[in-house]
């Protein structure tokens, strides 16, 4: 009796034995690493498209410093951008709009609480044709232009005949025209000579054949002039000189360069947010950091946007 005890104890010990083998023989000996953490994982992330160009580069960057790292970016129009958050389709958001309260009351409902991270100062651009020859405008002349007041270049120079003012601008969803619409307290229904354009390559292009137009632009999209595709940008068009609002009247004009978007001369300048609902250290933590820390703020930096959390030098250079 006791050695067939024995017997089925050691049968028992054997096959267990060899089921505890199998279980090992059969693991992904890579489960570790498809682990999410801050720096490996795969995730989408949805990015306001006026941005595009400087995600590229931080992604870029991100990947090549994390190799187990893969965030597939969906540029967007800034409302778009907003419902994915909402609708749970992404955890993290790069947009140039803030959540409303009544938007932060709804996640707190389901005990989530997005972190909300200001990463860079963009200014709104305005690009003008070449053979337009007004490139310098009074920021009382941009606010009668979004207004509808004046709809033609004689209304700003009685010697430019340019004709109409034609006005682009991205995507009726986007940030840049929610951003004057919120500046300016413009009338939901835009004034009639205002256009949408289907991609910011689409309004430099329209620009370059047509004298009339006026384009609007994150200075994202031209600002770099180290990067090839702006360069062929700023070749095709001019970036329209702006008098500050406390100098309405244009005894000073000024275009969107990093030193006059960092002290807020130019008049048209906005904060740029990474928001991320992750309820753990997951990627788009990992990446939120990235970006917010000295490397993302560097690559900001040579975009020639404004970082938030990094000091910028300003240099005036006088001539003798």
């Amino acid at each position: 009796m006791t050695n067939s005890v024995h017997r089925i104890l050691k049968l028992f010990c054997f096959y267990a034995l060899c089921i505890i083998t199998l279980v090992s023989c059969n693991t992904d000996p890579n489960a570790g690493l498809k682990r999410e953490t801050p720096t490996r994982g795969n995730i989408k992330i949805s990015v306001d498209e006026s941005m595009r160009m400087l995600f590229d580069t931080e992604i870029y960057t991100f990947h090549a410093i994390y190799h187990y790292a893969n965030i597939t970016p969906q540029y967007k129009p800034t409302l778009d951008v907003l419902n994915d958050f909402l609708n749970d389709s992404v955890r993290t958001i790069v947009s140039t709009i803030k959540l409303t309260q009544e938007e932060l009351d709804y996640f707190d409902q389901q005990q989530i609480h997005p972190r909300t991270e200001t990463i860079a100062y963009d200014a709104l651009a305005f690009i003008i044709n070449k053979n337009n020859p007004d490139s310098f405008l009074m920021s009382t002349d941009i606010e009668k232009i979004m207004m509808g007041s004046y709809t033609d270049w004689k209304q700003i120079n009685p010697k430019n005949n340019s004709g109409n003012i034609k006005v682009l601008f991205d995507n009726i969803k986007s940030g840049n025209i929610i951003y004057f619409k919120e500046k300016f307290k413009m009338d939901s229904i835009l004034p009639k000579n205002f256009f949408a354009a289907n991609t910011n390559e689409e309004i430099i292009d329209y620009i370059e054949k047509n004298q009339n137009a006026i384009g609007i632009l994150s200075v994202n999209w031209i600002s770099d002039k180290h990067d090839t595709v702006t360069q062929n940008f700023l070749s095709q068009i001019r970036v329209a000189a702006i008098s500050p609002e406390y100098d309405p009247e244009g005894g000073n004009y000024v275009r969107p360069y990093q030193a006059y978007i960092a002290d807020k001369t130019y008049p048209y300048v906005r904060e740029v947010y990474m928001i991320n609902k992750e309820t753990f250290q997951g990627l788009g933590s990992g990446f939120l950091q990235f970006v917010a820390g000295e490397k993302g703020q560097r690559i900001i930096l040579k975009s020639r946007l404004v970082p938030a959390t990094m000091p910028v030098r300003l240099v005036q250079i006088k001539s003798e």
